[in-house]
């Protein structure tokens, strides 16, 4: 197996919960591809007092016979009955393991939300079978793992019934930062520059199972056509598959996201309901979803905490696969290596690296000296009214300090240090004057840049007050 990068606050968290003295409940939740079953099996080294995984899209009776299967290997010794419901499933699982001489016994149930089944009751017998059986013990650790990271929240966490309150340990998995990547990159076999893994950061993001498909032989450019543009590659299909094993109903998630694929800035809610028609309850829980899945975070704006959020697509490989794939007709299987230094990359770069600077905000504060500061992270923008004729503007990452310093950050992605010419310097002199003129702020309102390469000195870099390179943002947590 490989090595585990990272997730050291995860480990520890499991291993409080086998420390433990008592049962313990541990739901482990994140977008698919993650590393959520990978972290475990690296954490139980595949040692398991049982351990099964619900089938997709399977029904009751092939889910209980995949069930009753699991039960044989793990006891082989054991006479196993047909599996007719949950009810008598759990109660085949109790006897085993109660019957087992181990000592901490871990119960791992890995795509939990698939196992739930229409008309099942298999949560009902779940809280049933913890209730009556497991609280009654001190030895079992119950991990519950799940990418449908809805179905974890309203099933599992918020449960009211028979699992209320059960919850004992919340093991969120996140994407992996650019520190990260890179520690993966270089223990397997890859030279790539900090700029290249970067660029790889902007198609892929923090997937541990993208990270996975590299090619260590070939550059960045030919794993992209490898994986993305050649008819078969292991990604080639990926956009249908990501969301479709995610989300009920996907069709609906999709049309918001291709939606917030159309402007980096960002749409409020009542913005995608008017071009989507959807609406209320409806609207707010797909919203979620996404955001808990990593596809989509949403900002505050500066000075309105309440109101007009803005909702933005941030999931690297749907912002890549909109712009460059879904439409893409040419069948050629060597699209990026033809296509990576167009002009029109440049452009999506540029966009593209802002979410990378917004995905790393803890580097950024670690950059700027004030990891241990009290912080508030917002957007902001001025949209001016019909009669007024100063020019619109936006900032999308306003750092606001507990020692009332305001951080107007502009992320600009160059492949050398960056120079701010004569117009960009009138613009950044507008925007910080209309910012502090919108919201009543008299001083302490600050321009930082973050680029890859830093800035170079010129006439306008005495506006700048900090400036952050990519050094900046591959510092680890």
């Amino acid at each position: 197996m490989e090595s585990l990068i990272g997730r050291q606050t995860e480990l520890a968290e499991l291993q409080r919960a086998m420390d433990s003295k008592r049962s313990e409940f541990v739901i482990l939740y994140g977008r698919r591809r993650i590393g959520k079953t990978f972290l475990v099996r690296s954490f139980c080294k595949d040692t398991y007092s049982f351990h099964f995984v619900g089938a997709h899209k399977k029904p009751l009776l092939d889910q209980l016979a995949n069930f009753r299967e699991a039960l044989q290997v793990h006891y082989p010794g054991t006479e196993i009955p047909e599996l007719l419901n949950w009810h008598e499933a759990f109660r085949q699982l109790a006897t085993c393991l109660g019957q087992s001489k181990e000592g901490r016994k871990v119960v791992f149930f890995d795509e939990m939300p698939w196992i739930d089944t229409q008309k099942s009751d298999f949560v009902s017998e779940l809280e049933y079978f913890w209730s009556s059986w497991v609280q009654n013990r001190d030895d079992i650790v119950f991990i519950a793992c799940g990418s449908a990271t809805t179905w974890m929240k309203e099933k599992l966490e918020d449960n009211q019934g028979g699992l209320h309150n059960r919850i004992t340990h919340r093991i969120y998995l996140r994407p992996f930062y650019l520190s990260e990547c890179k520690q993966y990159l270089q223990s397997n076999g890859f030279d790539w520059e900090d700029y290249q893994i970067l660029q790889f950061y902007m198609i892929f993001g923090g997937v541990p199972y993208y990270l996975s498909l590299l090619r260590p032989k070939l550059s960045l450019v030919e794993n992209v056509d490898a994986l993305i543009f050649r008819r078969g590659g292991d990604l080639h299909d990926e956009f249908k598959e990501l969301y479709n094993a995610l989300f009920k109903k996907a069709d609906k998630y999709i049309r918001i996201v291709e939606l917030l694929a159309t402007k980096r800035e960002g749409f409020t809610k009542t913005d995608i309901s008017e071009a989507t028609g959807y609406s209320g309850g409806g609207l707010t829980k797909i919203l979620e979803n996404l955001e808990r899945c990593d596809f989509v975070v949403s900002y505050a704006q500066y000075g309105n905490k309440t109101k007009q959020t803005l909702y933005r697509l941030c999931d690297f490989y749907t912002l890549f696969y909109f712009r460059y794939v879904k439409d893409n007709r040419s069948k050629d299987e060597q699209y990026w290596l033809h296509h990576f230094q167009d002009r029109s990359v440049e452009s999506w770069e540029g966009f593209t690296f802002e979410e990378v600077c917004l995905r790393h905000l803890s580097q950024i504060k670690r950059g700027l000296g004030i990891s241990g500061m009290a912080t508030e992270a917002s957007s902001w923008r001025f949209v001016p009214k019909k009669e007024d004729k100063r020019k619109g503007a936006q900032v999308d990452l306003v750092i606001s300090r507990a020692d009332k310093l305001i951080h107007l950050c502009e992320m600009k992605f160059s492949a050398k240090p960056y120079v701010i010419p004569k117009d960009y310097a009138e613009r950044l002199i507008h925007r910080k004057q209309l910012f502090m003129e919108e919201n009543a702020i008299e001083r302490g309102v600050v321009l930082t840049f973050v680029t890859p390469y830093g800035l170079k000195e010129g006439t306008n870099t005495s506006l700048v007050h900090s400036s952050l390179t990519t050094k900046d943002l591959f510092l680890s947590e």
